[in-house]
This record gives structure tokens, C-alpha cells and sequence, in this order.
């Protein structure tokens, strides 16, 4: 028997619970020739801003052991462009759910970016990136402090038209506190994990091989930290959770749905395979059939923990 693939979260059903994840996948267009978008659950849009952004100078992106290290600083188009130009191509895969990563230096940046977006067609939820650093607050991360956090996303809340989901940054104490702040504040899920603050030096050069010195570090090294947190979150609040940070298999995927993720966000494992996210949303339903699993949503949260 075919297994039902079907996942729902913030009043959004998804025909399968892998979504490609922002940074990863461009504005999803660039991926049709590459991706079956529609046997992917969603994507979530690289971050876009109220403004055209260049990012970083080269180089950004550095391999590491089990992972990479990257410092794009949000290069992206800015909102009206990727209205006009990127969002009406996307309307050829209704299947395909859009999700738009939304990111600001201030709570007015944030909200003017919603505010645009609420006109458009063919967007089904915000990603609120809370990683970017408030300069209003000194340039610390946003979702690194708990007032500067729920004031954002009641802030958002308050003019945001569509389901709201929250991008934690895993640099914090307590991950579930975060969790609890957003779900408090008006968010409807939250993400987690975003990438770990980190970097590499050239030890010949003597020199940081980022020309940001630091960057997020991402991949499977941090796999078995993010599931961790995802069980923390899914367990402080009510809200669903999404999971990710170092997804390359189904068995990756299934394991952050035990921990408690509604569904899944594939990031990485994208530069090495342009088309892991198709690949892996089958790998998952076969990994269904196998194990006998009817419905894929009945995962979520059912991992037994033993008796203390």
C-alpha cells in the first residue's frame, strides 16, 4: 500500500514533508529543470530583503570536515524585484508550496517586507529569519534575545496576512525558551535550527579563510545538536516544529520527526546533490513502505523514551 505522504502545519498541507531550505534553493525557479518540484513538499525562498542586497565579497563558502561554512550575507534581489520577476513563474507547480524567508535590521524592515508580500499571489507562509543582527540593539541577532525577539514577531504578527513561521538561531541558552517566546508573540511553527557561528583559519596564511572571518556552519556535523534541539522545542511548545540542520537520508529525516518535527527542511546536502530534496522525498515514502508506516504525519513526536 502506498503510503500517505501528506503533512499539515499552520493550516498548510504538504504532499510530502521535505521542503527544500532557505540559502539553498535560490527563488525554487532556478530548480525546475533540475528539481520535480512537485514532489517536493515546499521550499522556502533564499532571504529576501526590502532592498536589493550584494552580500559578502568571495570567498563564502569553505568545505569542512562534515559540513561547510558559508558567509553570503543574504545576497539577494529585494522584495519588488522577486514580485515581478521570480513569484509568477512559480505558479506553473501548485503543488509545490512557496514559503518566503524574510529577514530585516530593523522591526520596520521586517514588516515593510511583509507588508509587500501580502499583495502577492502564490506564497503560502513567511520564514522569519531571526538571525540578522538588530541595529537598533547593537547588531545582536534578534532571536538571540528574548524581548528583542517578541517584540519582532508581534510586531510581524500584527501585519502579517499569511501563516508565520520562525527561524530560531541555535546560539542561544535555551532553545525551548525561544520557542516559547514565539509561540507567546503570535508565530504559528518555527524552524530550527539555523546555522552555528563558527570559523576556519588558514593556518599557512595565517588569515581566516572567510573574508567575513566567521560564518554558519552547517551539514551533518551538526545533525545529532539540532535534532536535540528540535526535541527541546517540540516539547516546550504547541506549535508545530519544523526540524533541520545536517539532513542527507530518509533515515535523517525520520529521525527529526520522532524528536518531534511536523516536517523537515533539506539545506546542505543540496550543494553536494542539486536534486537530494526529490530524492530524498522518495527515499522517505520508500522508507515508509518498508517499515510498514501507512501515514508519514503519524511519526511526528513518537519516539519512546525509556523510563528513568
Amino acid at each position: 500500500m502506498k503510503p500517505d505522504m501528506k503533512v499539515q502545519f499552520a493550516g498548510i498541507e504538504l504532499n510530502s514533508p521535505v521542503i527544500a531550505a532557505s540559502g539553498t534553493f535560490g527563488y525554487g525557479i532556478e530548480f525546475e529543470e533540475i528539481v520535480s518540484l512537485d514532489r517536493i513538499g515546499a521550499f522556502v525562498t533564499k532571504g529576501i530583503s526590502l532592498d536589493p542586497m550584494q552580500g559578502h565579497a568571495a570567498p563564502r563558502i569553505i568545505q569542512t570536515a562534515a559540513g561547510m561554512l558559508n558567509a553570503i550575507g543574504l545576497q539577494n534581489i529585494g522584495v519588488a524585484e522577486f514580485i515581478e520577476k521570480k513569484l509568477p513563474a512559480l505558479k506553473r507547480y501548485p503543488s509545490c508550496k512557496v514559503i518566503v524567508n524574510v529577514f530585516g535590521y530593523t522591526v520596520s524592515e521586517y514588516k515593510s517586507v511583509v507588508e509587500r508580500l501580502n499583495d502577492a499571489d502564490g506564497i503560502s507562509a513567511y520564514e522569519l529569519n531571526v538571525s540578522c543582527p538588530n541595529v537598533h540593539a547593537g547588531g545582536m541577532a534578534f532571536g538571540a534575545d528574548c524581548g528583542s525577539l517578541e517584540y519582532l514577531v508581534r510586531e510581524v504578527r500584527n501585519v502579517a496576512k499569511r501563516p508565520m513561521i520562525v527561524k530560531l538561531s541555535p546560539n542561544v541558552t535555551s532553545i525551548a525558551q525561544m520557542a516559547r517566546v514565539c509561540e507567546s508573540s503570535g508565530a504559528d511553527a518555527v524552524s530550527l535550527v539555523n546555522t552555528f557561528l563558527a570559523m576556519s583559519i588558514d593556518v599557512e596564511a595565517r588569515k581566516p579563510r572567510l573574508t567575513n572571518v566567521t560564518g554558519g556552519l552547517s551539514g551533518p556535523a551538526i545533525k545529532p545538536i539540532a535534532v536535540r534541539m528540535v526535541y527541546e522545542a517540540s516539547k516546550a511548545v504547541s506549535i508545530p516544529v519544523i526540524g533541520l540542520g545536517g539532513i542527507t537520508t530518509a533515515e535523517d529525516a525520520v529521525e527529526f520527526m520522532l524528536a518531534g518535527a511536523a516536517a523537515v527542511e533539506v539545506g546542505t546536502a543540496s550543494y553536494a546533490d542539486p536534486r537530494a530534496t526529490e530524492r530524498l522525498a522518495k527515499d522517505l515514502e520508500s522508507w515508509c513502505r518498508s517499515h510498514h508506516v501507512e501515514r508519514v504525519a503519524s511519526l511526528m513526536g513518537a519516539m519512546e523514551v525509556p523510563q528513568k
